[in-house]
Parts: C-alpha cells; structure tokens; sequence
C-alpha cells in the first residue's frame, strides 16, 4: 500500500488535486482585488480555518500582494483569492487597493519589478 506522499504528489506533475478542491468549487472572491492589492493580517486568530488558510495567514504578516501570495502557494490566482477573499470576510486579513490612478497596471517598469521580484521567490 503506497504512502500518502505517494498517492497525492506527483514528483514531475505536482499535486494531483486539483486547484478547485482548495475551494470547494468556489470560483468567485466576495471581495474585489487586483493583482497588486496588498495583503496582510490582522492578527485576529480565525476560527475553523482550512490548512491553506493558515499558510496565507502565516505568509502574510508582512503585506505581501496577491499574485504574490499565490507564487507562494504554487496556486492560480483566481484560487488564491477565494482563499484571500475568506480570510477578508472573517476578518482575519485586510487587502488595501493600490492606487492605479497615478501608475498604470500595464506600465512595463512596474510588470518588470513584478517580475524580477517574482523571480527571486
């Protein structure tokens, strides 16, 4: 009888449950965020949290933006901030928006720090 570790964790695949499942199929955030808002705890403990949940709690103490909090947690975006977006509603995280009325998302040196910044991860 094969280990957990075995049955779960494809060495060249990755995990072999699929992003969806984090969320129990939820594909919408209650809580509007770009890829930029920033992160960051509250320092209120949260009842009745998923074992992901408590990795963006834990990634978080310092702000940290939402695309990188999924880089972190190896998932899609859209699956991350469901997970953020639980954490907003329970008060456990704060998301602050950026600004994009003084630099715009698509400025190339703001997609190129991102990136270099990713990169270092």
């Amino acid at each position: 009888m094969a280990g957990d570790d075995e049955v779960w964790l494809d060495d060249e695949a990755g995990p072999l449950i699929r992003p969806y499942t984090v969320n129990a199929g939820r594909t919408r955030p209650t809580v509007e965020m770009d890829l930029l808002s920033l992160v960051v705890t509250t320092g209120k403990p949260s009842p009745d949290v998923d074992p992901e949940h408590v990795k963006v709690i834990g990634l978080c103490q310092t702000p940290l933006s939402v695309v990188e909090v999924a880089a972190h947690l190896r998932l899609p975006v859209m699956v991350t901030k469901v997970l953020l977006a639980d954490l907003v509603d329970c008060g456990a995280v704060v998301v602050w928006e950026t600004s994009t009325s003084s630099s715009h998302v698509t400025d190339r040196v703001l997609l190129e720090k991102l990136l270099d910044g990713l990169q270092r991860i």
